[in-house]
């Protein structure tokens, strides 16, 4: 059966084509229901606050709150963000419906979110940056999320291809469709061939160190228990 209006069920269909305005706010909605329950849902103030953060935002944007409202407004259309009516708010209040529309549980959600907002990123960074949303175990239980949604249909993750000089895959939200994901990816090349490989093979490094050491500190207060 055909929708009257095949707009407002894209994001549900293959081949998503969000914007960059409307993929900042959808993150910082899911993001914030983890962080500020207590002040969930969001203004159109607090959703322009949240896009236009210094920190934990990959690019950092400028968004006006006339930006950010068509971009609600566009994604209420695509059925992935709604008006939550509440007799106490004297502004328009808003929260995302990714949790019903697309069947994801917490973890996933988290992911999604850090993609949304940070773009491509390994497992291990990706695990780093959930933590204030969800805490992951290890590595395995991201990568265990991530090949979930990439087999959601449609899927909403892909692996980039492993770019020269780097050891560890990166992942890329596709709610913006084939073209940002085809600028992730060369941008990704681009920046080994400029001397990022080598950077982000460092990092990458670093990062499985401090997992190791988190390992071995867990262990050892399971051992030091024992004694207590």
């Amino acid at each position: 059966m055909q929708d009257s209006n095949p707009a407002a069920d894209n994001a549900g269909e293959p081949g998503f084509d969000l914007d960059a305005a409307e993929i900042r706010v959808l993150g910082v909605l899911i993001e914030k229901a983890f962080i500020t329950p207590d002040a969930y849902p969001l203004s159109i103030n607090a959703i322009t606050t949240g896009c236009n953060q210094l920190t934990a935002r990959e690019p950092v944007m400028s968004l006006s709150e006339a930006e950010v409202q068509a971009a609600v407004d566009s994604l209420i259309g695509r059925r992935l963000v709604s008006k939550r009516d509440q007799a106490s708010a004297r502004v328009p209040k808003y929260e995302h419906l990714v949790r019903l529309r697309h069947s994801l549980p917490p973890p996933e959600q988290a992911v999604l979110a850090i993609l949304l907002l940070r773009g491509a990123q390994t497992a291990g960074e990706l695990r780093q940056r959930c933590e204030r949303l969800y805490r992951f175990d290890d590595v395995a239980a991201v990568d265990a999320v991530l090949e979930h949604l990439a087999e959601k249909y449609p899927p909403l993750v892909a692996a980039l291809p492993r770019a020269p000089g780097t050891k560890e895959t990166r992942h890329v939200h596709l709610l913006g469709g084939e073209v940002a994901v085809q600028e992730m990816a060369e941008a990704q090349a681009g920046g080994a061939t400029g001397g990022r490989g080598r950077i982000a093979e460092l990092e990458d490094e670093l990062r499985r160190l401090r997992e190791d050491f988190d390992a071995l500190r867990r262990e050892f207060d399971i051992f030091r228990q024992q004694f207590d």
